[in-house]
Order: C-alpha cells, then sequence, then structure tokens
C-alpha cells in the first residue's frame, strides 16, 4: 500500500494534492502530545477558552476566498456557494462558545444542611474526531469546538478528498493562541485509522460517514471503554400535505433534494405529496429542477456541480436505472444537461415518479441528485411510508396548520423534525439521528455531555 493519499478532484479528474499518510511513530508523538497538552489545557479558565475559539472563527474567516476555492478543487463545491460553508462553520462555533458558560456549569444541588453538593462537568481526555468530505468544515466543528471548549485536547482525521481543511482549521487555531499539541491533524488510511481507535489512547470517538464505516468504528471501539458518537446515513423524507403552500414547498424541496448535488445526510431524498395537490407539486418540482446549470465547479454560473467521484455517480445511475426497469418514470431527460456524462462525475438531477418502497432508489440512501416523488392519499399514508426506512436523521412536513404538521411530527421516527423547511442544521438543536443513523448527539447544550464526565463533589461541613 503506498504511504501517500491522493485527492482525485472532481472538476477535472486530476491530482489535486497528495498528502503522506502519517507512521505509527508520528500517531504516537500525536498521542502522547495530545495527552500531555490536555493537562494543562484543561486548567485554562473557560472565558480565555471561549476568546481563543473566537479567535479561530475570525482567523478562518479571513481566509474565505481561499478555503472556497480549495473547497471548489477538492470536493467539487460550486464557487458560487462554497464560501458560504465558512459561514456556516462560524455560525456553529459561535453559539457554542455562546452557551458555554451555562452547558458546562457545575450543577448545583438543593440545599442539605451541613453539606455542600454538585456535579462539575470534567473533560474527558483526547478526542478523536473523524471527519467526512461532504461538509468538510461545519461537519468537524461540531465536535471540535465544544471538546475545546470543555478542556480536552483534539485530534483530527479528515477524509482524503478533503485533507486541506484539516489544515486549514488547525492553522487558524494555531493563529488564534491554541497551545501546541490541543489540536491536531492526522492523515491516515482506514487501517491505521481503526488501530487508533482500538488503542485505547483515546477517549472519545466522533465519526461521520456511511453505516458500514460506523460499524467498522463500533466494533474496534468495542472493550475500550470509551465514548463513540456516530453521525451516519440518511434517507430522509417530506411530506407535502394538501394545505401547504406549493410554490414555497416546490423551492424548498428542490434546494433540500439537489444541494451540493444531493450529497448530504440530511438531503431530501423521498417525497410524498397529498394527491390533492401532487399533479401541481410535480410539474413545478420538474421545471425548476431543469433551471440547474450543471458544471464545472470552478465556473460562477455552476450551481449543480459534480459528484464526488466517478463511482458515486455510477452508483445513483445503477439505481436510477433499476428504478426505470420497475416501473419508475424519468421525469428528467439527461441530454438536456450538456455536461451529463456517463462514465464521469458530472450527473444531471432526476426525478422519479411511479415510485415505491419495492425500489432501492426509495429505501437505499443515494447520496446523489436524485429523488423520488410518491402520491399518498391521507396523512396516515405518509407517516407510514416516512417512517418506512432502517435509517431517520431528519424529516420534513410542509403545511399551513402548524397543530395538525406536530401532531404528526410526534409520530415520525426522526433526530430532527422539520416544518415549512428542511436540509439545515440549527447549533441551537440536538443533531442526532434515530435507527440506523447512528447513535449520540452534537451541537446545543446537550452537544457537550458527550465530551464531559460527570464528577460529584459532596463535601461536609459540619463534623
Amino acid at each position: 500500500m503506498s504511504n501517500k493519499q491522493q485527492t482525485i478532484s472532481p472538476v477535472d479528474g486530476s491530482i489535486y494534492l497528495e498528502r503522506d499518510y502519517a507512521n505509527s511513530e508520528q500517531v504516537d508523538l500525536a498521542i502522547d502530545l495530545a495527552h500531555r497538552s490536555q493537562k494543562q489545557w484543561r486548567q485554562v479558565p473557560l472565558e480565555e477558552r471561549k476568546a481563543l475559539c473566537s479567535r479561530a472563527v475570525q482567523a478562518l474567516q479571513s481566509n474565505k476566498d481561499q478555503i472556497a476555492q480549495e473547497l471548489c478543487w477538492q470536493m467539487g463545491r460550486p464557487i458560487k456557494y462554497a464560501a458560504g460553508e465558512v459561514n456556516s462553520f462560524a455560525e456553529r462555533a459561535e453559539h457554542m462558545v455562546a452557551i458555554a458558560d451555562t452547558a458546562l456549569a457545575p450543577l448545583q444541588q438543593d440545599e442539605k444542611e451541613g453539606f455542600i453538593r454538585y456535579i462539575r462537568r470534567e473533560p474527558v481526555g483526547v478526542v478523536l474526531v473523524i471527519a467526512p468530505w461532504n461538509f468538510p468544515l461545519h461537519t468537524p466543528i461540531n465536535v471540535i469546538v465544544p471538546a475545546l471548549l470543555a478542556g480536552n485536547s483534539v485530534i483530527l482525521k479528515h477524509s482524503s478528498q478533503t485533507p486541506l481543511c484539516a489544515e486549514r482549521i488547525c492553522q487558524a487555531f494555531t493563529e488564534a493562541g491554541l497551545p501546541e499539541g490541543v489540536l491536531q491533524y492526522l492523515h491516515m488510511d482506514h487501517d491505521s485509522t481503526e488501530a487508533l481507535v482500538a488503542s485505547g489512547e483515546v477517549n472519545y470517538v466522533a465519526f461521520t460517514g456511511s453505516v458500514a464505516a460506523g460499524r467498522k468504528i463500533e466494533r474496534a471501539a468495542a472493550g475500550q471503554f470509551i465514548g463513540v458518537g456516530l453521525e451516519l446515513g440518511g434517507k430522509d423524507p417530506a411530506y407535502i400535505r394538501a394545505d401547504a403552500d406549493l410554490d414555497y414547498a416546490i423551492e424548498s424541496t428542490v434546494d433540500g433534494a439537489f444541494f451540493n448535488s444531493g450529497q448530504s445526510c440530511c438531503g431530501l431524498e423521498r417525497i410524498y405529496v397529498h394527491e390533492s395537490v401532487y399533479d401541481a407539486y410535480v410539474d413545478g418540482f420538474i421545471a425548476l429542477t431543469k433551471g440547474f446549470n450543471l458544471g464545472r465547479s470552478d465556473d460562477p454560473d455552476t450551481t449543480l456541480g459534480p459528484m464526488v467521484r466517478t463511482s458515486a455517480a455510477d452508483f445513483v445511475r445503477q439505481q436510477i436505472a433499476e428504478a426505470l426497469q420497475q416501473g419508475a418514470v424519468a421525469n428528467i431527460q439527461p441530454s438536456e444537461f450538456a455536461m451529463d456524462q456517463p462514465g464521469s462525475p458530472y450527473m444531471a438531477p432526476q426525478v422519479l415518479t411511479q415510485v415505491d418502497h419495492s425500489m432501492r432508489v426509495m429505501t437505499e440512501e443515494s447520496f446523489g441528485p436524485v429523488v423520488g416523488i410518491m402520491k399518498v392519499a391521507n396523512d396516515e399514508e405518509a407517516i407510514g411510508l416516512m417512517n418506512d426506512s432502517d435509517l431517520g436523521l431528519t424529516a420534513a412536513i410542509f403545511t399551513q396548520d402548524m397543530d395538525a404538521g406536530i401532531e404528526l411530527g410526534d409520530q415520525i421516527e426522526t433526530g430532527t423534525f422539520f416544518i415549512n423547511r428542511c436540509d439545515y442544521l440549527d447549533p441551537a438543536l440536538a443533531w442526532t439521528g434515530v435507527k440506523n443513523t447512528g447513535r449520540g448527539c452534537t451541537l446545543s447544550s446537550l452537544g457537550f455531555a458527550a465530551l464531559t464526565q460527570p464528577k460529584s463533589y459532596h463535601i461536609k461541613t459540619k463534623l
């Protein structure tokens, strides 16, 4: 096996950059430094940790244009939208900074004569963050900032598709004055990463990726008595009720299905529409989808970039082909998109109708620019279909009846429930999933829980 990792740009198939994999000695040194630096970092007052994290955010933002270009070439995000991820990075980080005082404050217990009792939130130690390529800045920051605020040290292992993101994040914190060793990155292959998880040298692992990879991480961590947070796959649904504002619902769901070329774990992959508005909704959805400009990510006019690699596009094309053989109807002709090319990562968006849950495209994560739309007779049918999945990250209902929407939301098996929006992460709310989507959560005040260890103080003051 090569000791180098290559990042192949989906823009033109060129080798965008190479990095050496860390060898075992370098991994050991990083782990040792992480443990030593954490002992000092945990003693730094929270106010100073907060200020440093805020300075790091500012440092990253000052480099926004360069980072946007790098995102464009590493993973195919259209340059038109690439800088937006720096903004969402900042939004999430600053929210966690803002709530840190309250979230990390000791839990004071009711007065008991002769005693002082409280619970402190202690750092767990060294946190390993295994980050994905599809949202390579704001996904790892969900853990990095609260981990640092809580007094942990962090090792960041990023995807081989987006290694520069790890380097830019660490660079920003270094510029902000973070002591050496508190936040480090390591470029590692899968085997080395699993070995590190299994080593017992890290105290918590935060992983974002596929269900299959999540199982490998859990197996590697078995017997180490460490916490593991998993954000895995999604097959997120939306339901368009009869009373929905159709124009708004169409615009929102088209964006939710195709942003980032559908390569979002919380992107919409299946849509259920009440029969009374089905035809109008589908017509509007198709018309808006045809307005995308499929092109190179570095073209400022591009609104739909390439998928991350040809194999990912081929997987989606296969799902579509199978569905068509089973009776689905394709409503977009790929020939309408000049850049669409079989055997390449450039793939036209596709809207499938006459679909059902016997088709893989409606049950298996696609992670690409395809969505299936089904007609339903009533709320009950919609909820049954929305819950017919072994994944559960987000789900959305579009309606003008908030009470009815909330009542239906109570019945949906999901980590986040939306009314009249989709494909968004609010840092004030817990980011979590159910079923095979994973376990644990990030963000919100609850996002500090897995990164801290409760320590009880029971002090007898009267002898």
